[in-house]
């Protein structure tokens, strides 16, 4: 069972990226930056890959990341992460022990206690449509056959660099249960992540709240009201101090009424 890291990334000169993350196996690297070039290294039995390219979009760098892929695993990533000495083992154990599942999502939690949406999985369940939402790209594992053979790839309009500012994994791991893949939740911890920066995230202003409304709505029609409602109250705590309630259920709902997405 062979296991890939697929890893996006902003201008990189060299690949001491590969040491800071401690990858210790195979790893393909999507360098957005100013120049088109491509760096193979080949040593103590692992081969890493990087391309760069002049182009945006973290929807676009995990697509070509994965269009390149040839492992049997693939475990996605941004430049922050930090994997733990064993992570290969603990991966290839994950899947061991469940071989029906499609996709395994670990725990990677932030070293930034402050950041939210890292919370670990306490036990090993089934994810369905109640709970897909809670869980970032970092996070996952999947069977790259498995992936293909479904015809699932990223939105190139959610996410960093793309029109709508997040959301990318969220419609990654939906696609993935519309299509009837088997996905878990895994009590095992593959690493951390520093999440200091973020190319998206410009406080809870008003785009925030909107580009969550056309997410919503682009999850489910029909359930995108309820969607928006239930994450305006939850994640209240986060956002009061710069967006009233009122005016944060608002602009999700302007945005839920944007017609012009299509996937």
């Amino acid at each position: 069972m062979k296991i890939e890291v697929l890893v996006s990334t902003m201008n990189q000169n060299d690949l001491n990226l590969v040491d800071r993350m401690n990858i210790k196996g195979d790893a393909i690297i999507i360098n957005q930056s100013d120049k088109v070039e491509f760096v193979e290294l080949k040593e103590n039995n692992r081969c890493i890959k990087m391309f760069s390219f002049n182009e945006r979009g973290i929807g676009l760098s995990r697509n070509t990341a994965l269009m390149r892929a040839t492992a049997d695993i693939c475990l996605m990533a941004d430049d922050d992460v930090t994997y733990l000495d064993d992570y290969e083992d603990l991966i290839k154990g994950a899947f061991i022990n469940n071989p029906e599942a499609d996709m395994i999502i670990f725990n990677l939690p932030a070293v930034n206690e402050d950041r939210d949406g890292n919370s670990d999985n306490k036990k090993e369940y089934r994810v369905n449509y109640t709970n897909f939402m809670r869980y970032g790209t970092i996070r996952i594992a999947f069977k790259r056959e498995s992936i293909l053979k479904a015809n699932i790839y990223f939105s190139l309009l959610f996410g960093g660099g793309a029109k709508y500012g997040s959301g990318e994994d969220t419609l990654f791991i939906h696609d993935c249960l519309k299509k009837g893949l088997k996905i878990y939740a895994y009590p095992v911890q593959i690493g951390t992540v520093n999440q200091e920066d973020s190319s998206w995230f410009k406080g809870y202003n008003e785009k925030y709240f909107y580009d969550k409304g056309v997410l919503y709505n682009t999850i489910s029609t029909r359930m995108s009201y309820f969607l928006i409602v239930q994450f305006a109250l939850r994640k209240y705590h986060l956002y009061k101090k710069e967006m009233g309630l009122v005016n944060a259920i608002k602009y999700m709902i302007k945005g839920k009424k944007e017609r012009n997405v299509s996937l």
